[in-house]
């Protein structure tokens, strides 16, 4: 069983459809959410309507909980990318769930602390060259085979889809990943590293 099935005691999750709205950029973060089957994008909207995605969340992610804890308005969205059970989980929730299980707070600030971190991450790749930027967020997805579109790592990493498949088809020629329809695979992960940490390797 997952931590955050705890906070599920006795209750009943929510079903969204796909494309439906979870929460919105600016609202007021009276809850988080967790997510317990399907997978959901948080993304960022621009002033002139453009998106940048920030996360693919899959079961078992927390969603919206930065906001929730600082209180401040959101600065992300999330949606479903497809059908999804998600719970709603608001203060006196959580207060009730942390009363009947204290373990949960160490798990709950270690994963507060890794969306710090991925958020620092993002400001950082900004600034990189095109290919790390891509070998960065290959990285950081689970699994050696992702199920992505191009469009959907251009929209993660700030870049055109031109780009993506650009920087791609040189990660393939090097040997470092496999294409396929809507998915790319990770062949060699060191190499990868090499590739996205330079100073580092």
């Amino acid at each position: 069983m997952a931590a955050w099935d705890l906070l599920a005691e006795g209750r009943r999750p929510r079903k969204y459809r796909a494309g439906q709205l979870v929460y919105l950029q600016g609202a007021r973060p009276d809850r988080f959410y967790y997510l317990i089957s399907g997978t959901a994008r948080s993304f960022i909207s621009t002033g002139d309507g453009e998106e940048r995605v920030l996360a693919v969340h899959r079961a078992g992610d927390l969603m919206g909980e930065a906001s929730f804890f600082d209180g401040c308005p959101r600065v992300t969205s999330a949606m479903a990318l497809e059908d999804c059970l998600i719970l709603s989980v608001d203060r006196a929730q959580l207060d009730a769930a942390f009363q009947r299980h204290p373990e949960l707070a160490l798990p709950m600030l270690q994963y507060l602390a890794r969306t710090v971190r991925m958020l620092s991450g993002h400001v950082e790749s900004s600034a990189l060259p095109a290919r790390q930027r891509v070998a960065r967020w290959l990285l950081a997805q689970p699994g050696r085979t992702l199920k992505t579109t191009h469009e959907g790592i251009g929209q993660a990493v700030g870049l055109s889809r031109v780009t993506v498949s650009r920087v791609l088809g040189e990660l393939s020629a090097l040997g470092l990943a496999e294409l396929g329809y809507r998915s790319v695979a990770v062949l060699d992960r060191a190499g990868l590293e090499a590739l996205a940490f330079p100073a580092e390797a």
